[in-house]
C-alpha cells in the first residue's frame, strides 16, 4: 500500500466522529470517498480507500481507534476524515465494517491478533 495515511487523532463533535492525519506526504490531489474499507491484519488496522483520477489513498484506521468505531456503529454516526486541507465523508464505512465484522470474526484467515481484537471490542457483550 503505497499512498497510505494513518489516523493519529480523533474528536467527536456533536453526532459526528472527526479523524485526522498530521500525515503531509501523499496526495495533494481532489480525494474522493469510495465507500470501501479492506482489514489490514499485519497493522491492525481498517483501511477505507479514497481516490484520485490517477491512484487510491488508504486510511489506515488503528485498532486504538476501533472503540470509537463501535460506538459510531451503535449510533449510525457519521465519520468525516481531515486531511490535506480537505474534509470527507467517509461514505459506506458502517455498512462496510459490519460486513467485514461479521467475516473475520472466527476466521483464522485474518490471523489470530485480528480476529481476537476485532471480537473482543466489536463483538462483546455491552456491559449491563
Amino acid at each position: 500500500m503505497s499512498n497510505k495515511i494513518k489516523i493519529n487523532h480523533i474528536e467527536w463533535k456533536s453526532d459526528q466522529l472527526l479523524m485526522y492525519s498530521d500525515d503531509k506526504s501523499g496526495t495533494q490531489k481532489s480525494l474522493t470517498a469510495t465507500g470501501r474499507v479492506l482489514a489490514d491484519s499485519d497493522d491492525l488496522a481498517f483501511i477505507y480507500i479514497l481516490e484520485t483520477e490517477q491512484e487510491y489513498v488508504y486510511i489506515s484506521i488503528p485498532s486504538d481507534y476501533w472503540i470509537d468505531l463501535k460506538k459510531v456503529m451503535e449510533g449510525n454516526h457519521e465519520v468525516i476524515l481531515h486531511i490535506h486541507n480537505e474534509t470527507i465523508i467517509l461514505e459506506g464505512i458502517l455498512e462496510e465494517l459490519q460486513y467485514l465484522i461479521s467475516n473475520i470474526e472466527g476466521n483464522s484467515n485474518y490471523g489470530t491478533e485480528m480476529v481476537d481484537k476485532v471480537e473482543q471490542i466489536f463483538l462483546a457483550p455491552k456491559n449491563v
